[in-house]
């Protein structure tokens, strides 16, 4: 059963000692360069990885010498080398639609890579009735993806720029899930199973649908559908030890959401939330309500989640099992400490450094990677000091 936490939950006394030393000294970020040390989190130095990017989105690894693919929302996707240094963009790229919160978005790479070399896009798609978020793959050869196609696109289209979701996941068993926002302006189709917006949707690595999904043969129904109820899901990860997907949902005022999407389980929006409208009114019934889920955990206020990690690596013993979530609003990066489903603390890093993170990663090394969402954005390393 989903728990939730209070509503105003204290940090304990170490953690705020923790939270304190972990500030460092201040940004300096104004005539910075790749690798330079701009913050400091304990025996930890965060360093300038790369820079130059128009809003980076998505982050992936390519292989275990540090070669990555990262997305920028106008439409670009580069391959950054281990040195830092950025390709010209990559041919192959689908058209995308880059207003507002649209554009290029999210990245994965096939289970199969190594061997098939697929990759996938999610990205804001325009069609005649509106736009969506689709997902496309194409193979990477090269400077350029090649047999590109789309596999995936959200149904209906809707005329807005705002909402898309757009993260993807790849589960254990191949599937690939993909989270989809509720487009800001059609709050109530995240609780109607004839659309996708604002579900977590499952679907097989060439777009067809699995036969175990929830909603398969139920008529009026999406099958791909695989939970529903949600706003505007941008952090997604597998969980390492469970193999159950997490997501964190963007709130209105208040109400960010930890979340372990189940299948076929409806987690409220617009009914049940723990904010408010952005207005300062009530949203729908209240924080409860009989066959809707409970969070894990919420932010209230809100801070604007995108991007979420479960560490896992050796470069800092003291972060294994601790979940790292993107702050757009606060300017931060939230350390999440955990006991199985429950939330048992938290720990603010990178407040001085006022950016807004957009993706959080970790490296082949162990190294956390972050993604600025700004116009000169950039790709920051947090590495043990020397």
């Amino acid at each position: 059963m989903h728990t939730r936490m209070p509503r105003h939950w204290a940090l304990t006394a170490a953690a705020i000692a923790i939270a304190a030393l972990a500030l460092g000294p201040g940004p300096r970020t104004a005539h910075a360069e790749p690798g330079e040390v701009v913050a400091r989190i304990g025996d930890a130095e965060v360093t300038i990885y790369a820079e130059g990017l128009a809003h980076p989105w998505g982050l992936v690894f390519l292989d275990d010498e540090g070669r990555a693919l990262v997305t920028e929302r106008p439409g670009r996707l580069r391959i950054v080398s281990p040195d830092g240094s950025l390709s010209k963009p990559l041919g192959g790229v689908p058209e995308v639609d880059a207003r507002g919160q649209g554009g290029l978005l999210d990245v994965a790479l096939d289970p199969q890579f190594r061997d098939n070399r697929l990759v996938y896009l999610a990205y804001a798609d325009r069609g005649e009735d509106g736009n969506g978020t689709a997902v496309a793959r194409g193979r990477l050869e090269n400077d350029r993806l090649v047999d590109t196609q789309v596999i995936f696109r959200q149904l209906p289209k809707k005329s807005s720029t705002n909402h898309f979701g757009s993260r993807l996941v790849f589960a254990p068993d191949g599937t690939l899930f993909i989270t989809l926002g509720e487009r800001f302006s059609f709050p109530e189709e995240a609780q109607d199973l004839s659309t996708h917006l604002g579900k977590v949707v499952r679907i097989n690595s060439d777009g067809s649908v699995p036969q175990d999904n929830p909603f398969v043969g139920r008529e009026g129904a999406r099958p791909e559908i695989w939970s529903y109820g949600h706003r505007n899901p941008q952090a997604a990860q597998i969980h390492p030890q469970q193999d159950k997907l997490w997501i964190v949902d963007h709130g209105a005022r208040g109400g960010d959401e930890i979340n372990k999407p189940e299948p076929g389980k409806n987690y409220g929006w617009p009914v049940i939330s723990y904010g408010r409208h952005y207005s300062g009114a009530k949203i729908g019934e209240g924080t409860h309500k009989p066959g809707m889920e409970q969070p894990l955990y919420y932010w209230d206020p809100s801070i604007a989640p995108s991007g979420m990690l479960f560490y896992t690596g050796d470069a800092f013993p003291q972060w294994q099992g601790s979940l790292f979530v993107g702050a757009l609003k606060t300017r931060e990066l939230v350390r999440v400490t955990l006991d199985g489903d429950k939330v048992t603390g938290q720990e603010k890093l990178l407040e001085d450094l006022r950016k807004r993170i957009r993706d959080v990663r970790q490296g082949p090394n162990g190294d956390i990677f972050l993604l600025t969402d700004e116009d000169d954005g950039l790709i920051l390393r947090i590495s043990p000091a020397d």
